[in-house]
């Protein structure tokens, strides 16, 4: 096989590595699903913008520890095969990255538990006193978050696939030499994507990547 033309893959969290969406065992866990549900719904109506939506999931953690939210992200349920997937891209010899509007701590856990190799996430909640504090000032900006990535020697915008399924996601595919739509449940991302991609096996898509030309 010829060698990967892939200096970075990026990785989206929420729809992607989640069987659903991340936050709603969050709400459910903190008796807050209506909230889920209400801005959910407000969002995908386009009665609300991403940076309105984002702040209000992060609030639902509000008054809680961030080892309280990481449990329930620990037990929320994900694709198969995460970690196996991301070794067999790195041993291609790109970088694994997280490319999400998660707060850091969220990023750092997925980052630490299969082995990417770094993160780029959403600032705007701090924790005070143990507790996380109401978001404030979110800006979540996946092109932005791919700038930063791609900040780093050695890479190019060419050379990056990325994987996703939402809005934020479907902005990052032109931009990028590939782009895989995998279970997304919007056809605006699909047609967005060079790749569509349908399967509970993260395995699955490090193959598909391994194949996967950068467009011309």
């Amino acid at each position: 096989m010829e060698p990967s033309p892939w200096r970075l893959v990026t990785v989206d969290i929420d729809g992607t590595l989640t069987r659903g969406h991340g936050w709603r065992p969050i709400a459910e866990g903190f008796g807050r699903l209506p909230e889920f549900e209400q801005t959910n719904r407000r969002f995908f109506a386009h009665e609300i913008g991403e940076d309105e939506h984002i702040a209000n999931l992060l609030d639902l953690a509000c008054g809680h520890s961030i080892s309280e939210v990481l449990a329930i992200v620990a037990a929320t349920p994900k694709i198969d095969g995460i970690r196996e997937g991301v070794r067999d891209l790195r041993s291609t010899g790109a970088s694994v990255a997280l490319l999400t509007h998660n707060p850091d701590y969220v990023a750092a856990w997925y980052r630490d538990t299969f082995g990417f190799d770094e993160f780029d996430s959403t600032f705007g909640q701090r924790e005070v006193a143990g507790r996380l504090g109401h978001p404030e000032a979110v800006h979540a900006d996946k092109l932005l978050g791919l700038e930063r990535l791609l900040g780093r020697p050695g890479r190019s915008a060419r050379s990056t696939v990325h994987v996703g399924d939402g809005w934020s996601d479907a902005l990052v595919f032109p931009r990028v030499g590939g782009g895989i739509a995998l279970n997304s449940k919007l056809p605006e991302v699909e047609r967005a994507a060079d790749l569509v991609l349908h399967t509970a096996d993260f395995r699955e898509v490090a193959r598909a990547i391994r194949s996967l030309r950068p467009r011309a």
